[in-house]
C-alpha cells in the first residue's frame, strides 16, 4: 500500500501536535523555486498563540531531522494557524466560529452573510443583519445547504461579550524555519 508524502508526514507529526493540545488541520508540501515549503496548519478551540507555533516548530524540526521523510532536498518549514479567513469545512470550524459573521455560498445559488448564533449536528442557527435600520432576523441553515463558507473579517464590530479581537490578530501569526 502506497502512501503520499503528506500522509506519511501527517502520521509522523500528529503525535507532536496532539502532545501540545492542538489539532493538525493541514499538511502541505509545495515547490518554491529550488526549495519546497512544508506548511503545517494547527488549530485549537482557544486559538493558537505565536509561542505555541514556535515551540511546535522546534519539535517538528527535530523530528524531521531524525527521519528521511522530507528527503535530501532543502525545504522551509512553516507552522501556522489557519488564519481568520479560513474556509469553514468541518463541524468544529463552525463551532469555533460561533458569534462570528460568515459568508456562505448556498448550494441552490446565492450567498448569505449572517452571524452564527448556535451550531448543532444538522446545521446552524444564524442571525441575519437587518438592512437600512431593520432588526436582524433569525434563520436556520443546514450543512447540506452550504456549498462553502468563510468567516468574514469585521474591523469595526461593536464590542460584544467574549469579543477576542486580539486573538484574531494571533490567528494569522506564523513561524518559518529553514531546514
Amino acid at each position: 500500500m502506497s502512501t503520499t508524502q503528506s500522509e506519511r508526514l501527517r502520521e509522523l507529526l500528529a503525535p507532536l501536535v496532539s502532545a501540545r493540545e492542538l489539532e493538525l488541520e493541514e499538511v502541505e508540501v509545495t515547490p518554491a523555486g529550488k526549495r519546497r515549503v512544508l506548511r503545517i496548519v494547527v488549530d485549537s478551540d482557544e486559538g493558537v498563540q505565536l509561542d505555541a507555533c514556535a515551540d511546535l516548530s522546534r519539535d517538528i524540526s527535530a523530528k524531521l531531522d531524525e527521519t528521511d521523510v522530507m528527503g535530501g532536498a532543502p525545504y522551509v518549514l512553516e507552522v501556522t494557524s489557519p488564519g481568520a479567513d479560513r474556509p469553514l469545512s468541518q463541524h468544529r470550524h463552525y463551532v469555533r466560529a460561533t458569534g462570528r459573521l460568515i459568508k456562505a455560498q448556498l448550494v441552490e445559488g446565492g450567498e448569505l452573510v449572517a452571524r452564527i448564533v448556535a451550531v448543532d449536528d444538522e446545521g446552524l442557527d444564524l442571525e441575519v443583519p437587518g438592512v437600512k435600520g431593520r432588526k436582524p432576523t433569525a434563520r436556520r441553515l443546514t450543512f447540506a445547504e452550504i456549498a462553502k463558507a468563510r468567516v468574514e473579517i469585521e474591523f469595526n464590530r461593536k464590542s460584544a461579550a467574549g469579543d477576542d479581537a486580539a486573538a484574531e490578530a494571533d490567528e494569522s501569526d506564523e513561524i518559518q524555519e529553514e531546514a
